[in-house]
């Protein structure tokens, strides 16, 4: 069975990046499969595609190889690394991208490329998408040992990102962290973490809402109204409609669920 490697960028299709690491990938390893997860990732947003990365790669088959290229730091003194963690393998800058994924899955081993086996001869200093990323999937595509990159990475950089606190009165004080496509505003507080609780209210900026529900049609068009999202996290929504644009709100906005 030939081996996957996804590809998470914030390069958009119009211009030739992405396609020119999956250049470099097939001539290097023809029967890889190379699967598009996203281009689409914010420009340099680091955190929304750490996001993006503990979504959406725990659903992969054992031993994927993610390639993530969001990469602001491109040709500075951010290392690139190789990681395990999980069940899976991922290519990328070591700039806080698996923040979110190693918190459910922590890293087993990571290594920085060094190797100029896992690099193309020349290397560009605002692409190494291309001339270092892109041969190194492929090169564990092929069966290169990680531990064959380079020196063993000990600790990676993290996001410092919104924590979920609980208050002396037991209320839950936590974030929106992503807002989607939809304009539905996700929170970090998890369906565990209400404990079976049904809360009383829950309050996102200045907004107010008392009742849990399980879907968008349980509400007229336009009405707001929270529910949990399919990754089991608070949701606040817009029945046919854009909570970013009907609520204003936005990634960081404070959220307190009352018991």
């Amino acid at each position: 069975m030939s081996r996957i490697i996804t590809l998470t960028t914030d390069f958009g299709t119009r211009d030739p990046y992405v396609a020119s690491m999956k250049g470099v990938i097939l001539s290097l390893c023809p029967d890889v499969r190379i699967i598009d997860l996203s281009h689409e990732i914010p420009p340099q947003d680091v955190f929304e595609g750490a996001q993006f990365v503990a979504s959406a790669a725990p659903l992969f088959p054992e031993n994927t190889i993610h390639c993530i290229v969001i990469d602001p730091g491109v040709g500075t003194s951010r290392l690139p690394i190789v990681a395990a963690a999980g069940d899976q393998l991922f290519v990328l800058p070591d700039n806080g991208l698996l923040t979110l994924y190693a918190r459910q899955y922590p890293i087993r081993e990571a290594r920085i490329i060094t190797n100029p086996e896992f690099m193309r001869s020349s290397i560009s200093a605002t692409f190494h998408g291309r001339d270092m990323f892109a041969p190194a999937a492929a090169r564990l595509a092929q069966g290169a040992a990680m531990e064959t990159a380079g020196e063993k990475l000990t600790t990676l950089t993290m996001l410092d990102i919104p924590v979920l606190t609980t208050d002396a009165e037991g209320h839950l004080e936590g974030a929106i962290m992503h807002v989607d496509r939809f304009g539905n505003a996700i929170t970090n507080i998890h369906r565990t973490d209400l404990g079976g609780r049904a809360f009383s209210e829950l309050r996102a900026g200045h907004h107010r809402f008392t009742e849990m529900h399980e879907t968008y049609g349980d509400v007229p068009p336009g009405r707001a109204l929270v529910l949990f999202s399919s990754n089991d996290y608070l949701e606040i929504a817009v029945h046919r409609g854009s909570a970013r644009e009907q609520l204003q709100l936005a990634r960081g906005t404070r959220v307190e669920v009352r018991f």
